[in-house]
């Protein structure tokens, strides 16, 4: 293993198995808990980010007010200084909740929204599937035609 430094702290060459990654990003984010991130979204505190796929997005239903970005697009559509970014995307100091499925992904992609400059990113403990269980607004999908 190399114990090779580079400028922001973190090991060169260093092997680490995806749990303990998640661990070690997670220890660095302060998550936050469905209840509390609808109370943050209907004070205008936060803006709600669901980066599910379409197949999850349509078999599950949405969030009324969340910017729908997909994980692929997330650090263009969200950098404020980015040519392609969202227009809520307007500030480092915008306070983003990520949310994904179950919880998972989402607190690795805010791990990269943080090296962007965006130091009020967090992630929903739980994902959508927490906000959900919670009885929090979910617009559900339409019946197939």
């Amino acid at each position: 293993m190399s114990t090779e430094r580079v400028t922001d702290g973190r090991l060169t060459g260093e092997r680490v198995g995806i749990d303990e990654l998640l661990e070690r990003v997670r220890a660095g984010i302060d998550r936050i808990e469905p209840r509390a991130a609808h109370k943050a979204y209907e004070a205008g505190d936060a803006l709600l980010v669901d980066t599910r796929y379409a197949a999850l997005r349509q078999r599950d239903g949405l969030i009324p007010g969340a910017l729908v970005v997909e994980r692929n697009e997330l650090e263009w559509r969200l950098d404020p200084l980015g040519s392609h970014r969202a227009p809520e995307a307007d500030s480092h100091d915008l306070r983003v909740v990520v949310l994904c499925n179950e919880g998972y992904a989402s607190s690795l992609a805010v791990e990269s929204l943080r090296r962007l400059g965006l130091h009020r990113a967090t992630d929903l403990v739980g994902g959508f599937q927490a906000w959900k269980a919670a009885g929090l607004p979910v617009l559900l999908p339409s019946p197939p035609a």
